[in-house]
């Protein structure tokens, strides 16, 4: 969910996906390659994801990851997937008080 959204903001190579992650959760969170690579691996392979190779800042090439009609409309269901989830989840610890 968390790659879906931040591509569903521009398209971005692993390293810029990784990095802006660990930006908008003020550090909190940091992905590592051997978990980014193959999960965008799977989106792109469910057709969420597709990717081509562009030029990068320091001039290698990147392959830069965008999403598709259908990774938008997936992160919508996990966003309100998310959204039950918490409220379930708030729903319980409210029990009682």
């Amino acid at each position: 969910m968390l790659i879906l959204r931040i591509l569903s903001l521009e398209p971005a190579h692993g390293y810029a996906i990784a990095r802006r992650l660990q930006q908008i959760s003020r550090d909190t969170l940091h992905v590592n390659q051997g978990s980014l690579y193959p999960a965008l691996h799977r989106l792109e392979q469910k057709g969420w994801l597709e990717s081509e190779w562009r030029p990068s800042d320091t001039g290698r090439e990147a392959k830069c990851y965008a999403l598709t009609l259908a990774g938008h409309a997936q992160l919508e269901v996990e966003k309100s997937d998310w959204d039950r989830l918490t409220a379930t989840v708030r729903l319980v610890f409210s029990e009682g008080t």
